[in-house]
């Protein structure tokens, strides 16, 4: 029983922890839905500046104007609350951490989180433009571009997925590094096979074009580069090291039951 009881509590704080999480989204949504089609109209201008002058976005599904606008404002919604969601994540593991995991983890979430941001900013300000203006330029004539609102809203959400999760290299070098799992100059060994994995990568995560693959590719393996100097800082310690600093910290944490021992006596 008193087994069970630890567990019992660990699941209501992880309950806690999540039902905090979705509120935080919820509320930045409720705060956010008045303007949903203002929203998706200047995620549409990448779009509609490359559409020739006949151009325009249609709706093919009736409810498409409703759910359109309103789902891309859920989404975004998350992307605000990342920060506080990460928070939440961080709070509860955190009690299990030693000093030196809390001293890296720290820095790792606010990389993180501002590295997604970035990912998305990529896309929308530099990707979108070119790879709408190719789109339009390529269409055969006679054909006139109309673009579904649903269609572009699933298209752009997965290369902000994409790009998103893409800019989060240098945070997976450090922790690979960090965890022991390989090493600066052993990444730097296979770089032939990173380049191959890079558009590889890219191929999969973005529809099927060879521009927008291209410039999902060259950022990963810049930023590649840049995990590969901050791992330098990030270095598994040796078990030796290990076990001296998590006796210090033991020992630290057992110090003022110690000398409440010691007063007693």
């Amino acid at each position: 029983m008193s087994q069970q009881q630890p567990l019992i509590s660990h699941l209501l704080e992880l309950r806690t922890k999540l039902l905090k999480a979705i509120a935080s989204v919820l509320l930045v949504f409720l705060c956010m839905v008045y303007w949903a089609n203002d929203i998706y109209h200047y995620m549409a201008i990448p779009l509609m500046q490359a559409l020739p002058e006949s151009g325009s976005m249609i709706a093919t599904d009736v409810a498409a104007p409703f759910f359109a606008p309103f789902k891309l404002t859920l989404v975004l919604a998350f992307f605000i609350a990342i920060p506080y969601v990460l928070f939440q994540v961080w709070s509860f593991i955190a009690p299990g951490l030693y000093k030196h995991e809390k001293r890296l983890i720290t820095p790792l979430l606010i990389s993180s989180t501002s590295l997604f941001y970035l990912g998305i900013a990529f896309a929308y300000y530099v990707v979108f433009p070119v790879v709408f203006a190719f789109f339009a330029s390529v269409a055969p004539e006679g054909v006139e571009v109309a673009t579904d609102i649903s269609s572009y809203l699933s298209f752009i959400l997965k290369l902000f997925f994409a790009f998103g999760l893409a800019f989060e290299i240098p945070v997976a070098v450090v922790l690979l590094c960090w965890g022991g799992v390989t090493d600066v100059e052993d990444l730097k060994t296979k770089r032939p096979y990173i380049v191959v994995g890079a558009f590889v990568v890219g191929m999969l995560l973005t529809p099927p074009d060879i521009i927008s693959q291209t410039m999902l590719a060259v950022p990963m393996l810049v930023l590649f580069e840049g995990g590969l100097l901050a791992a330098r800082f990030y270095t598994k310690k040796s078990n030796d090291d290990e076990d001296e600093e998590n006796e210090d910290e033991e020992s630290e944490s057992s110090d003022p039951e110690q000398e409440e021992q010691k007063s007693s006596n």
